[in-house]
């Protein structure tokens, strides 16, 4: 559970920073990079790891004790993370789309190694391969923000680029065992975990 729980809240935080650039156009610094170096970390050991250690998701941690304790500040990010859930499903089963993120994150991997996971380039090439690929599969995650900042390329990028990451630890979630029983049935076992 502890694991699961984890790989939860990597893809809590990411979410938040994808509502917090959708509104804003600025994220936060630390919490962007832990979200796109879990994307890079495609054979890391443990759920830690791939978040570069527990104390990376500990805004994830307290949003998620926040959510389960019905203290939650913004109605969007569940159903955000319930899109994220369902997608994932669809992700999994199509091999040819699943295959094609894996490849494309390889590509951009030396890229990214060499300029920085949070460097525009990265977050252009990792958003282009968010909507090359992922956005045609159903359900779309649909982001609400400031239009101002949704009509800019490179903050659509960003966004696309952090969708990407939850992504990354919904797939790590299910991986470890979690189900959508877990929300409905585990909550009290989650938040001791928490």
């Amino acid at each position: 559970m502890e694991e699961r729980v984890l790989a939860l809240a990597g893809m809590a935080q990411a979410l938040k920073q994808v509502r917090r650039v959708a509104e804003t156009g600025q994220a936060d610094a630390a919490v962007l990079a832990t979200a796109l170096d879990s994307v890079f970390r495609i054979d890391a050991t443990s759920p830690a790891d791939v978040y570069g250690g527990r104390d990376a998701v500990v805004p994830g941690l307290m949003l998620l004790r926040d959510y389960f304790g019905n203290q939650g500040s913004d109605p969007l990010l569940p159903k955000l993370g319930l899109s994220v859930v369902q997608l994932e499903r669809r992700f999994i089963q199509d091999s040819a789309v699943s295959g094609e993120v894996h490849h494309g994150i390889l590509e951009i991997k030396p890229k990214a190694d060499e300029l920085g996971h949070t460097h525009p380039e990265v977050l252009a090439a990792l958003g282009a391969l968010y909507a090359d690929t992922v956005s045609h599969l159903r359900p779309k995650v649909m982001v609400q923000g400031n239009p101002h900042y949704l009509g800019q390329a490179n903050v659509v990028a960003e966004i696309r680029a952090v969708l990407l990451a939850s992504l990354r630890s919904a797939v790590l979630w299910r991986q470890m065992g979690g189900s959508l029983w877990d929300f409905l049935l585990r909550r009290q076992q989650m938040l001791k975990a928490i």
